[in-house]
């Protein structure tokens, strides 16, 4: 008896010494004192006030350090209700800090605050590399859980996902899986995964009643090379998505997308957010079926060749093309028809959502009266889309009622607009009151 006694003491001890570990690290770790001194370290690192409710043990599924109530003080307050880092154990038993699950639950990351950290991140000496030293990816984590985390944007809006993110041991994701559970683009999903052992991924995301997948690959500067840029390109195939899905909670335009885009950008190994986004640039070529532009009347713009603003113009076909460079967007070669219009044009949109260009709208008037061609000028938002006439094609639509009132105006403007358009090319200038 007292042998299989023995033998269960045995097995029991290292329980009961892991028991004894857990409970004097729970201690540690909860103290007061612990958890102001990291608060203060954090604070030094981050340059902004580093504030923790508590701090202690999270035993599942695996053993951990968890942080309550974290927050980072600063005009837009960064929140994080609950973080946890599980390390790898066996790694830390031998002296090496190495994480292996990070988990960030209930956080609110606004855009303007974590802009600012990252800038005074880069900003500090210890942060800045040598130049050609290799970044350690053995100190990130192998995996990444989100858990209802929102990002808000500068303009106000608020969007809340769902992430699980797994990474290779040379820090690239492998796989990567989201949901957006909150926000504008509500319901989409999509997953990333790599090819093989590739800088290259799969895209796959579900958005708007539709699809938008892909590959994206990733080229690495040379050994050696003089210019350390990081190449990024991707071809994407987008189907039957609902194009105010992408634009919700506005609905400037409804129908459904069919597109091919090339996407790239070029940006230092070392690059913010920021940097990123205004580095990519793509190219699409688009149509949409069942269109609908809200807020513009095109051919009472057309009828009237004055202010329109309001109303709705259905489409029996849109098509052009969309280029980003950064966050400016420019459409070209816009083609719209829909029963007695026909439009063309050109605009641009700024980053700040305003709009400008020109369209040509040609409407059918009757079997025998031909077609008028009214150029328009297109100003406001997308929230607000305005048309009016350019300043040359104002004169024109008067000078043409004067003389036939009722039947001139139209072709009245489409030649002051022309002749405003061959004065700027003669003058070198540009037409004033576009």
């Amino acid at each position: 008896m007292r042998r299989p006694l023995r033998i269960a003491l045995w097995c029991l001890l290292p329980l009961l010494l892991l028991a004894a570990l857990l409970l004097a690290l729970q201690r540690w770790v909860a103290g007061e004192a612990f958890r102001e001194r990291l608060a203060a370290e954090a604070s030094d690192v981050l340059g902004a006030p580093v504030r923790a409710q508590a701090i202690g043990l999270a035993l599942w599924p695996v053993p951990g350090v968890a942080v309550n109530g974290l927050s980072i003080q600063a005009r837009t307050p960064l929140s994080l209700q609950r973080v946890e880092l599980r390390p790898r154990w066996w790694d830390l038993l031998a002296g090496r800090l190495r994480v292996q699950t990070l988990v960030v639950r209930q956080a609110v990351l606004p855009e303007a605050t974590v802009a600012l950290l990252g800038a005074r991140a880069r900003a500090a000496p210890a942060s800045a590399p040598a130049d050609g030293e290799a970044i350690d990816f053995s100190l990130l984590p192998r995996e990444l859980v989100l858990d209802e985390v929102s990002w808000l944007a500068a303009d106000g809006a608020r969007t809340t996902v769902n992430a699980e993110l797994r990474f290779a041991d040379d820090g690239w994701p492998a796989q990567a899986e989201l949901a957006i559970v909150g926000g504008a683009l509500r319901g989409t999903t999509a997953t990333l995964r790599r090819e093989g052992e590739a800088t290259a991924w799969a895209l796959d995301a579900r958005v708007g009643g539709g699809r938008v997948r892909g590959p994206l690959a990733v080229t690495l500067p040379g050994a050696g090379a003089k210019e350390r840029r990081v190449v990024l390109d991707g071809r994407l195939r987008t189907e039957g998505v609902e194009v105010s899905a992408l634009t919700a909670p506005r609905q400037t335009l409804t129908g459904r997308l069919q597109a091919d885009t090339t996407l790239g950008a070029r940006f230092p190994e070392r690059v913010s957010a920021e940097a990123l986004v205004n580095a990519l640039r793509s190219d699409t070529r688009f149509t949409v079926s069942g269109a609908t532009l809200h807020g513009l009347d095109l051919l009472k713009a057309a009828s009237t060749v004055g202010l329109s603003s309001g109303g709705l113009t259905e489409l029996d076909t849109l098509a052009g093309q969309v280029s980003t460079r950064g966050k400016a967007i420019q459409l070209s070669n816009l083609v719209a028809n829909s029963g007695l219009l026909a439009a063309t044009g050109e605009v641009a949109i700024s980053p700040g959502r305003a709009l400008s260009g020109r369209v040509r709208v040609d409407v059918t008037r009757g079997a025998t009266a031909g077609v008028v061609g009214v150029p328009l000028a297109v100003g406001g938002t997308l929230d607000d889309p305005q048309v009016t006439l350019t300043r040359a094609a104002l004169l024109g639509a008067a000078i043409g009622t004067a003389v036939m009132p009722g039947v001139g105006t139209g072709a009245g403007a489409n030649i002051g607009d022309r002749l405003g358009e061959g004065l700027k090319g003669l003058f070198g200038g540009r037409e004033k009151g576009r």
